[in-house]
């Protein structure tokens, strides 16, 4: 398989992962868990892992020299991009549905468009601009009957999940800028460990220190988020991004409403119709034709 094949497999699968966070969060938020708390818990469960990782490839210089300044974008990403992307994410899940979650979250890869050209000057190609086309078609034929925002907080949801877009956005561009001097491996374990730093300070100053006064389903939720939405995903992500690129990778993402409403269906018993099926059919077509358009690219 090409490094783009390889690429695009990564990313399916990042996506598909990380896209489960929201139905777990659901899930334990029936047991009366903090949001803070549930953060927490998910980065605490998967800092070991990010640790061990980093202390194993330590020995292993990056290919380029690493200045000062590298480190400090690279504090800022892991702030923006895994701390407070996910911070305002699960605070608008106590608002909203997970369905109408992944459909605001979608408006990333617009952002990611936006924000590569806006900074790096990368031309938006018309491979581009056709799958977002495609995929963006998909999502609002799959969601368009999850569109009520009526319901008090339901606006406000929306909004923080909107914020929650905008910093991820933030994180993919900067990561496709900073992976290349530090090597997948160590930004990615670097950014979760300041992002971990950053969730603890914040529950030193604002949580209500009652961590182990939840029931024993909370922890299991916390330890799935950890491992498969979370420390496998992110990897799984990075070398997407370092194969794809972050405009390519974000195109990608569309992939993550269809998974998020399959497994709402299956675990939350939120309902899938006809129409939302057909947006899924659209949204693979849409991902499937940037995945042929970049192995002819690769052979040319």
């Amino acid at each position: 398989m090409s490094n783009k094949g390889l690429g695009i497999l990564y990313g399916i699968f990042g996506v598909i992962l990380f896209s489960s966070k929201a139905v777990m969060v659901k899930l334990a938020y029936e047991y009366h868990v903090d949001t803070l708390d549930l953060l927490l818990f998910r980065m605490l469960f998967s800092l070991p892992f990010y640790i061990l990782i980093l202390f194993l490839i330590q020995k292993k210089k990056p290919s380029v020299q690493i200045k000062p300044k590298d480190y400090a974008w690279l504090f800022l990403f892991g702030f923006v991009g895994y701390y407070l992307a996910s911070y305002f994410d699960f605070l608008g899940l106590n608002y909203i549905k997970a369905g109408l979650e992944r459909i605001i979250l979608f408006v990333y890869p617009t952002i990611v468009v936006f924000l590569s050209w806006l900074f790096f000057k990368q031309k938006i190609t018309r491979i581009q601009t056709i799958a977002i086309i495609i995929t963006y078609l998909g999502v609002v034929i799959t969601f368009w009957s999850e569109l009520d925002i009526s319901g008090n907080g339901v606006l406000w949801g929306g909004f923080l999940v909107l914020l929650s877009a905008i910093t991820y956005a933030s994180y993919l561009v900067g990561s496709g800028w900073l992976i290349p001097k530090f090597g997948m491996l160590r930004f990615t374990c670097f950014a979760m460990i300041v992002s971990t730093g950053c969730i603890f300070l914040h529950y030193l100053i604002a949580g209500n220190w009652q961590l182990w006064e939840y029931p024993l389903p909370v922890y299991l939720y916390g330890i799935a988020m950890a491992i498969l939405a979370t420390l496998i995903p992110s990897f799984l992500v990075s070398a997407s991004i370092e194969r794809l690129g972050a405009s390519n990778f974000s195109i990608l993402g569309s992939l993550g409403p269809v998974s998020t409403i399959l497994l709402a269906f299956v675990f939350l018993d939120e309902r899938l119709t006809y129409w939302q099926l057909l947006g899924m059919m659209v949204v693979i077509f849409g991902v499937t034709y940037l995945s042929i358009q970049q192995k002819k690219r690769a052979k040319a």
